[in-house]
């Protein structure tokens, strides 16, 4: 599509606009879907507690979340007197420009994607952490006690599964060999479940996809790790002081980031847009579906877990991160990189990606 508007509106203008519309296509369904699994969730919440949830308006309680979003925008932005401003308003932008962002590498399908970069997985990493600061921000530019309390308690849990998730995504690279998304997903394929003899169902990579999940609710701060937000000691955390359209920022930033690590869990794991079974008539159903379905899986997962399991406190908490899931994690780093040693490279340096080489073939010619 791009080719075709630069070919007929110019180089510049062309892809500008084409870039624009693919955006668009992206962000404008992304929106609809966080309004639809706000309702999802709140539905699975009452099944599992007996209750009927939303279901008076709209057929079903459909639009119930459009409501929710009219009653919000309709509201009077209120500022504190003592609170900072400009970084008041800030933070629920960040948080929701940051959940919106991270969607530009995220492989939908087969050249399915906006932005395939060599180190995509990289980026998702640098912009999932970024949604913190929005927190952060909002606690201390909030000028009052609990936010300030959310916003330490946020910094501290980011750090502490940031770390975990690092060193599990490490056996993921190593295996596909490639921070490509698209990539990683390609070594997935071929084997049953769509997992193949390398990911998840493989005994060495399932421990870090349950560690992965555990810690992407962390990450998102989604019970049982919603210490951010725990109203028995902190009212509503970061989000006291906020109201109309700024509170509704940050509740679409939340199921945005929600959405991002469902995908993340898919992609990384799971198959990505593969079918769940390597079966050839499986392959003509558009893998956006099969993507989907995973994503849908999961969020699922997510509302279950909400749902059913209590609260953590916070040095159960700590002790989860650190303790746990650190030492695991770096393990298991020593353990697929010996194993791969072992086995694929037969006892000799791995080649290194292209892209590396491409890098020190240009270093040598300058």
């Amino acid at each position: 599509m791009t080719e075709w508007f630069q070919y007929h509106l110019g180089e510049g203008f062309g892809w500008f606009l084409a870039t624009t519309i693919l955006i668009l296509m992206i962000a404008l369904p992304l929106m609809l879907a966080v309004a639809m699994v706000i309702y999802a969730d709140r539905k699975i919440w009452a099944a599992m507690a007996l209750r009927k949830g939303p279901n008076v308006v709209g057929p079903f309680g459909l639009l119930q979340s459009f409501a929710d979003g009219l009653k919000v925008f309709l509201k009077e932005t209120i500022i504190p007197s003592s609170a900072n401003r400009g970084l008041f308003i800030l933070a629920p932008i960040l948080t929701f420009a940051v959940a919106l962002t991270a969607w530009a590498v995220i492989p939908f399908g087969p050249g399915m994607v906006l932005a395939n970069v060599n180190v995509g997985l990289l980026y998702l990493l640098a912009v999932s952490s970024l949604g913190v600061y929005g927190i952060i921000i909002a606690g201390w530019a909030s000028n009052s006690k609990y936010p300030f309390y959310s916003a330490l308690r946020a910094a501290a849990q980011m750090v502490s599964y940031e770390v975990s998730i690092g060193f599990v995504l490490i056996p993921v690279i190593l295996f596909a060999n490639s921070f490509n998304l698209g990539a990683i997903i390609a070594a997935q394929q071929g084997h049953i479940l769509g997992v193949g003899n390398m990911f998840g169902l493989n005994p060495l990579l399932f421990p870090m996809a349950v560690i992965f999940f555990i810690g992407s609710m962390a990450e998102t701060a989604r019970a049982p790790f919603d210490l951010t937000e725990a109203e028995s000691e902190l009212v509503a955390g970061y989000q006291t002081e906020y109201s109309s359209m700024s509170f509704a920022l940050f509740w679409l930033g939340e199921y945005g980031n929600v959405l991002l690590m469902c995908a993340m869990n898919a992609l990384l794991f799971w198959g990505g847009w593969l079918p769940p079974i390597d079966w050839e008539p499986l392959y003509y159903i558009p893998g956006i579906f099969w993507f989907l379905l995973k994503i849908m899986f999961f969020f699922f997962l997510f509302s279950w877990v909400k749902a059913t399991v209590p609260r953590f406190r916070y040095d159960q908490l700590m002790r989860l991160g650190w303790k746990v899931f650190l030492p695991i994690s770096l393990f298991w780093v020593f353990l697929v990189s010996g194993y791969l040693m072992l086995t694929r490279y037969n006892g000799e340096p791995a080649p290194q990606p292209v892209a590396a080489r491409v890098i020190q073939t240009e270093s040598a010619v300058r």
